[in-house]
């Protein structure tokens, strides 16, 4: 998966929610749901997913497996009943733990 010239439409916002040092704490929302696509737009635009093997540059200063990328809330039309649904799931506490310490890191 690339961003090319000629590729499908995939449209994703973002938001900084913080700056550090070295990374940046982000609320994306999709308008498409492309293969990766969250992925491959930050590494196109300079900002990696901290894990990710594929399109960053390999670094993983803490040590993650798997991605930093965490799907807190999802709304959709259930399939059959039609009816809107709306799913949260808590960010996980080692995502909790490393932005702590990027913030008491930011004041060093």
């Amino acid at each position: 998966m690339a961003v090319v010239k000629n590729g499908k439409e995939a449209i994703t916002h973002f938001e900084v929610l913080e700056r550090f040092k070295n990374n940046t704490y982000l609320k994306i929302n999709l308008e498409t749901g492309r293969t990766h696509q969250i992925r491959v737009h930050l590494a196109q635009i300079g900002y990696p997913i901290i894990g990710d093997t594929v399109y960053s540059n390999g670094k993983n200063e803490f040590g993650v497996i798997g991605q930093m990328l965490h799907s807190w809330k999802i709304k959709f039309n259930h399939p059959i009943t039609k009816k809107e649904m709306e799913i949260e799931a808590p960010v996980p506490e080692y995502f909790e733990k490393i932005i702590n310490e990027l913030m008491l890191n930011a004041f060093k």
